[in-house]
């Protein structure tokens, strides 16, 4: 309980920053009109990748008997991926609708 109770105390201001990002993230994600939702999920996709990419580097550079840097980027690499696939799925679905039938 020690260590947490340090932990917190010395990343205090990491996990204010990190509480108002999501607050804002939410703020700022249900502002937004339904139009422009399939455009952000594109961008958030490169974002994404950004973080496979970045949880990949941490697994591969994170010796084997840390356990929390391995199952922060397999945790990292998984849920990235299924942001990946989703979009790439919504993205297709979308410019469907404007070819023209047949």
């Amino acid at each position: 309980m020690l260590a947490i109770t340090e932990f917190l105390q010395a990343n205090m201001t990491m996990i204010y920053v990190l509480v108002l990002a999501v607050f804002l993230g939410f703020e700022l994600i249900g502002k937004v009109p339904t139009v422009l939702h399939t455009p952000l999920m594109s961008g958030a996709n490169a974002i994404s990748g950004v973080v496979i990419i970045g949880a990949i580097i941490l697994v591969r550079s994170s010796s084997s008997d840390d356990y929390l840097a391995l199952s922060l980027g397999c945790i990292g690499t998984a849920l990235g991926m299924i942001n990946v696939v989703g979009g790439h799925a919504v993205t297709n679905r979308m410019l469907e609708m404007f070819k023209k039938k047949k």
